[in-house]
């Protein structure tokens, strides 16, 4: 069953897997051969895309998500956190059979974490299940990466979106695996680039050239904007106009899963409003520092939170 409501303008729609996050506190991240325990785990519903989509609600826009879920309850503790969040469910997906996707992940006491991913109906979205008369109004396309097939349906959707809409992309490192061949015709439709340094130098494969020619030849290929994510040493950014370095707020750490996802949804708020790049980038890394000092978005700042602290 597919919903479709075309009352439903959303001014930012994501495409991207969805998934429940499995996060289970360990005391160390073992290695090969090494052993742990689990202090505690927390289910949390997922998925870069809704996790940036789920934020950007919170900051009061009107949202939507492009994805899949199945009739189990990973689906239903999905689509409950996307209503009660305000993301629009005119794009959702449901698959008649198969299993809503998880993410396993394991976060030490420092707040570092690996994942593992287990897609389910995530990869079974086809191009024909999504209604292009949903998609002709939104001012941001927000894409992120996908396990397997739904990549492709990503590229097909390419010719269907206004060509006033911008598309956002954050391809992460399953995506950067993949090569920059792949990834092109992808990169060519994209007006912003959020990236992290290590996806940006595999990508280029280039671990040596400063950080700015990298990003310059990103420019260059005709993306507007490019933003670096560059962990606790912050952001690096440019575009046509501007260049940028903003450092990270202090924080109490908890959980690093999502941060990336968390900064999107400051940055792009910051895009809509006609924020300047550096100021786009400060209240995207002010977001982030909120949303990691709890385990998935229970500390996603709102609207409110943040008018107040830019006060």
């Amino acid at each position: 069953m597919e919903i479709f409501d075309n009352d439903l303008n959303a001014e930012i729609i994501g495409f991207g897997a969805l998934n429940v996050d499995k996060l289970y506190s360990v005391e160390n991240i073992a290695g090969c051969d090494e052993e742990s325990f689990i202090k505690n785990e927390t289910d949390t519903p997922g998925g870069s895309a809704a996790n940036t989509i789920v934020g950007l609600s919170r900051l009061g826009l009107s949202t939507s998500i492009i994805g899949k879920i199945a009739e189990d309850s990973e689906g239903d503790l999905i689509e409950y956190n996307l209503a009660v969040n305000g993301v629009y469910s005119n794009n959702l997906i449901y698959a008649d059979k198969g299993a809503t996707g998880k993410c396993l992940g394991f976060v030490d006491k420092n707040g570092e974490r690996c994942l593992y991913i287990d897609p389910g109906v995530n990869d079974e979205i086809k191009i024909d299940e999504i209604n292009p008369l949903n998609i002709m109004r939104c001012k941001i396309m927000h894409y992120t990466s996908f396990v397997g097939d739904s990549f492709n349906t990503q590229i097909e959707l390419l010719e269907k979106l206004n060509e006033d809409t911008l598309l956002s992309f954050d391809p992460g490192m399953l995506y950067v695996q993949k090569g920059f061949d792949i990834l092109k015709p992808i990169l060519d439709r994209t007006n912003i680039l959020l990236i992290n340094e290590a996806e940006l130098r595999l990508l280029c494969n280039n671990n040596e050239a400063p950080l700015k020619d990298l990003v310059i030849s990103f420019l260059d290929l005709g993306v507007e904007t490019v933003v670096v994510k560059q962990g606790s040493k912050g952001v690096f950014a440019m575009n046509g106009q501007e260049e940028c370095h903003v450092d990270v707020f202090d924080c109490n750490v908890v959980d690093t899963t999502g941060a990336g996802d968390s900064f999107n949804s400051g940055f792009l708020y910051s895009i809509l409003k006609g924020y300047n790049l550096e100021k786009s980038c400060k209240i995207g890394n002010w977001v982030a520092s909120k949303s990691i000092e709890g385990f998935g978005m229970d500390k996603f700042p709102s609207l409110k939170d943040l008018e107040e602290f830019f006060k």
